[in-house]
């Protein structure tokens, strides 16, 4: 039928519950167990120990499958933890009870009482003595409530999605385990968990575009936050040593498998730490959550095999041009020759561009992929990294690391500029790249330079995409499958 004559049917039916006298949406009813309950504590019993049970039991939860045999019926009950199957028998129900049945939908909600037995087939089934309607569907699940199939509408309709596909679900529960892990490890090494603000009168801590907004009340704009970070090293200045936060940043790009505009970061700081010990505690806090997940540290992720056994690899942004990039070395000291290689390679760059700007874009184009096992990228130039400390060994390096893992960035990380002075002139750079055209660089932050000035502790600081991490760890192709509403366009009539 299609879907007008199915909805003319369900609210014919909705017509006749409502003339009996029937609540279409109660709200007192406690179901006193799950689907999971029932399965743990007579999950092995059999026909004969089932039988001598007294105790019923009682679930609720939507109603997936039904399979008539004139009087009687077998349906599916799924509830949060899974599906368990009833037996419903006009014999067995009151007659008002056994009316509501008739009338039920796929897709409604509904509340099943009795005893647990087994079916020839050995099959846990519950009996059905009282059978409730807590809440009518109106509409009809999508495709025979067998799952969605178009991407676009599992993401536009992530009810339906939910409903109809336990893996999604699953997905979902494990990315909580995965942040609830986080939040374990981070505690366990005494970091105190943050908030900072969101709005934001100026747009720092990361090199990215923001959106804009205006606050009526005081008449000011105001950014939503690309980064916590100038906030968090704020609050090390302030004397809380080991801080993170979990929460939201919001980027203005472009929508990609890897990229939502919308998205969640941890980002923490550790006073009298190097950016080399987060390469150590970034490899313990990895491993910690895959033994929890996956019994080890060895997981496949879209056909490649990804392997954790510490310690993982570490390579300068250098050696890795060098290497996996095949440029010349004097390429990377000499812009003509990198700006050459990088056109070469369909970078794009423009000739304002600085030389380690020149280098990075040749990195993301050309190296990135070739990352597939956990590797530290290290070493990054410093007209990359305004916030980032200069290495003692190349003034224009500094002590920074990327983790990228099957070629794509988790993590960035680096020992903290914590002199003002220099923090400025970093910040005065970035203004003129701003002028000469990056809307992405950095805008002065006076306010921050001015807590720079009571002096911060030496620090290091790293960010973790928790998307990102989410996607490897639950096998995700596009982060929108590990994102339950994720950013969209509009949806043209």
């Amino acid at each position: 039928m299609e879907d007008n004559d199915l909805l003319k049917v369900r609210l014919e039916k909705i017509a006749a519950l409502k003339a009996a006298g029937i609540d279409l949406y109660p709200n007192n009813i406690k179901p006193q167990n799950t689907t999971a309950d029932i399965l743990a504590k007579f999950g092995d019993a059999d026909s004969d120990v089932l039988s001598q049970l007294t105790q019923k039991v009682s679930i609720a939860g939507r109603l997936m499958a039904v399979r008539n045999f004139g009087k009687a019926a077998f349906i599916k009950i799924q509830d949060r933890k899974g599906q368990i199957q009833s037996y419903v028998a006009k014999d067995i129900l009151s007659s008002d009870d056994y009316f509501v049945f008739k009338k039920l939908d796929i897709g409604d909600i509904v509340y099943i009482s009795g005893k647990l037995f087994r079916t020839k087939t050995n099959e846990l089934t519950i009996e059905a003595e009282e059978l409730r309607l807590l809440s009518k569907a109106v509409r009809p699940l999508p495709e025979k409530w067998h799952g969605l199939t178009d991407i676009e509408t599992r993401y536009r309709q992530r009810h339906l999605d939910l409903i109809s596909s336990p893996a999604v679900k699953e997905i979902f529960y494990r990315r909580s385990r995965i942040i609830q892990l986080i939040r374990q490890f981070m505690d366990k090494h005494d970091f105190l968990e943050v908030e900072t603000p969101m709005m934001q009168p100026r747009a720092g801590g990361a090199l990215a575009r923001p959106f804009k907004t205006h606050h009526n009340a005081l008449d000011m704009d105001f950014y939503l936050r690309i980064a916590p970070e100038l906030y968090l090293k704020r609050l090390v200045t302030g004397g809380l040593e080991r801080v993170y936060e979990i929460n939201r940043n919001f980027r203005n790009e472009g929508i990609s498998t890897f990229h939502n505009p919308e998205f969640t970061m941890m980002e923490f700081y550790w006073t009298y730490a190097t950016y080399e010990d987060l390469m150590s505690y970034t490899e313990d806090l990895f491993t910690f959550i895959a033994t929890d997940i996956f019994g080890g540290l060895k997981f496949n992720y879209q056909g490649a095999e990804i392997d954790l056994k510490t310690p993982w690899r570490r390579i300068s942004v250098k050696d890795a041009l060098i290497k996996l990039a095949n440029m010349e070395p004097s390429a990377l000291e000499d812009k003509a020759k990198a700006m050459a290689f990088a056109r070469k390679n369909g970078c794009e760059v423009k000739e304002s561009d600085p030389l380690g700007k020149v280098l990075m874009a040749i990195f993301d184009e050309v190296v990135e992929e070739k990352l597939i096992q956990p590797t530290f990228v290290t070493h990054y130039p410093v007209a990359v990294s305004p916030l980032s400390r200069r290495s003692n060994n190349d003034s224009d390096l500094t002590d920074r690391f990327e983790l990228y893992i099957r070629g794509r960035e988790i993590a960035n990380a680096f020992s903290e500029l914590n002199d003002p002075a220099e923090q400025r002139e970093r910040f005065l750079q970035q203004i003129k790249e701003r002028e000469a055209g990056d809307d992405e660089a950095h805008e002065m932050d006076e306010d921050y330079i001015h807590a720079l000035e009571y002096a911060m502790p030496p620090t290091a600081g790293e960010g973790i995409g928790i998307d990102r991490l989410v996607m490897f760890f639950t096998d995700s192709a596009s982060i929108r499958d590990v994102i339950l509403f994720p950013l969209l366009r509009a949806k043209h009539e």
